[in-house]
């Protein structure tokens, strides 16, 4: 296999090497790195649910399999890479599928060596020995856990034996590194988000008063499958009317009503990235009044803290962009009332607008990354991706609120990737302009009756 050939998680092999090789240059010498595969989880009596890879063990190997083990050894050279995982078997392959086993898997992955996982009880605690520090992901995996104390606690009570290895979180060196997209990276979230921007397109196109919240889930669902990504990533939500007002609303089983909004929050997984998209828009297609001001005021929100997405400035910057504009709107409205820098310091606007800008996107929906760096916001660089997402939800059951108003969630999510050149809108081919959402939402009801 060819150096820049790619794996079929769509990254090179190569870019599976330099993070691996920049992971153990951050590791002290006489030290190990292990990294577990996710397990199979069950679904029902003798059904699983589609498998999920880890993201750390798939970001550093592309390896696509349970049962697998990654073993880091830092000091020698550039390091080596050793994977233990499960052996070809003609007869479970007939029932399950393929597998790569040790020797394709050295191959693919761009390894050092591999070994049939059934020898790890053999083998890995000959490389515990001597080791000062053992990193791993602790607490994630409680078999790992039980396994490392096990093999270190016999190294321990061997005649001779000196000072057991240490055992520190890996969590941190993995969430620094992850959080920076190489190019490759930024490549397939862009394509997750092309993807998903379509599916957004294809609901709107089917929206239409009578039909329920699933219906249009099930549009978002056909168009991630018919395009290569079959796995969501993460709960499709599809809020008519006041269930926008549920952040994290996802039954999807109520119907959509002449003059409600809905707020449609989905994505799909491509190769191992997400997207994260929140269009809002009016189920008979046609913006009212108040609709349309709320509205307005969101989109301003969005653009303001986007334009906040720069290199120098801090993870707070875009939500303080946000959280200006939606007050003073609000309060231009006529929705609240008082000095608008003393309802941002006393937190009213959290009423109408009670959670963050956004977050890093990646290889999962909340990805990996702290936000505050020795107690300050951690400031921009370039190869951080990020959603942002303002709302405003106004509670249906506050009479202090005119009627028209009441029972309204409006949400705008895009993905947003920070370049030296500026922010990078991933997810723009989803309408999200009243006048292009209006437009969709007609002339793609005209297609379809057609």
């Amino acid at each position: 296999m060819a150096e820049n050939s790619t794996t079929t998680a769509g990254i090179s092999r190569s870019e599976y090497t330099r993070r691996r090789e920049r992971l153990m240059a951050e590791l002290p010498a006489g030290s190990l790195a292990i990294v577990s595969s996710a397990g199979e989880q069950l679904r029902s009596r003798d059904t699983f649910f589609p498998f999920r890879q880890d993201s750390d063990f798939l970001y550093l190997t592309g390896f696509d399999e349970p049962e697998a083990l990654l073993v880091l050894v830092p000091g020698r050279a550039q390091g080596e890479a050793l994977l233990f995982c499960r052996e070809r078997d003609p007869e479970k392959e007939r029932w399950d599928g393929p597998r790569l086993g040790p020797e394709c898997a050295v191959q693919q992955c761009g390894l050092s060596d591999a070994f049939p996982i059934g020898d790890l009880d053999d083998i890995l605690p000959g490389l515990l020995e001597g080791r000062e520090r053992v990193y791993f992901p602790m607490g994630r995996y409680a078999h790992l856990d039980r396994r490392l104390r096990n093999y270190l606690e016999r190294i321990a009570m061997a005649p001779g034996a000196g000072r057991a290895p240490e055992m520190v979180d890996l969590d941190y060196q993995l969430r620094e590194q992850r959080l920076f997209k190489s190019a490759q990276e930024i490549r397939l979230m862009a394509q997750a988000a092309k993807i998903s921007a379509e599916a957004h397109c294809r609901a709107m196109t089917r929206c239409q008063p009578g039909l329920y919240e699933y219906q249009l889930e099930a549009a978002l669902l056909h168009t991630f499958v018919d395009s290569g990504a079959r796995e969501i990533a993460y709960p499709t939500i599809v809020g008519g009317g006041r269930n926008a007002l549920v952040m994290h609303y996802c039954s999807n089983h109520a119907p959509l009503r002449d003059g409600d909004m809905v707020l449609v929050d989905a994505g799909c997984e491509y190769r191992g990235y997400v997207a994260d998209i929140t269009r809002t828009y009016p189920v008979n297609g046609v913006f009212s009044g108040p609709q349309r001001a709320l509205y307005d005021i969101v989109l301003a929100a969005q653009q303001a803290a986007i334009e906040q997405v720069a290199v120098g400035n801090h993870w707070d910057h875009p939500h303080a962009a946000s959280v200006e504009t939606i007050t003073r709107g609000l309060v231009d409205l006529g929705l609240m009332r008082g000095d608008i820098l003393g309802l941002i310091e006393s937190g009213a606007y959290q009423r109408f607008y009670m959670h963050r800008v956004g977050h890093w996107l990646g290889m999962d929906v909340h990805d990996v990354g702290d936000y505050r760096v020795h107690g300050a916001w951690r400031q921009l660089e370039a190869g951080m991706v990020m959603t942002i997402e303002p709302g405003i939800y106004i509670p249906e059951d506050d009479e202090s609120i005119p009627a028209e108003f009441r029972g309204i969630g409006i949400r705008i999510e895009d993905d947003v990737a920070l370049t030296h050149k500026g922010p990078q809108i991933l997810s723009a081919a989803a309408p999200k302009t009243i006048e292009d959402i209006e437009y969709t939402m007609l002339h793609g009801r005209d297609l379809l009756t057609r």
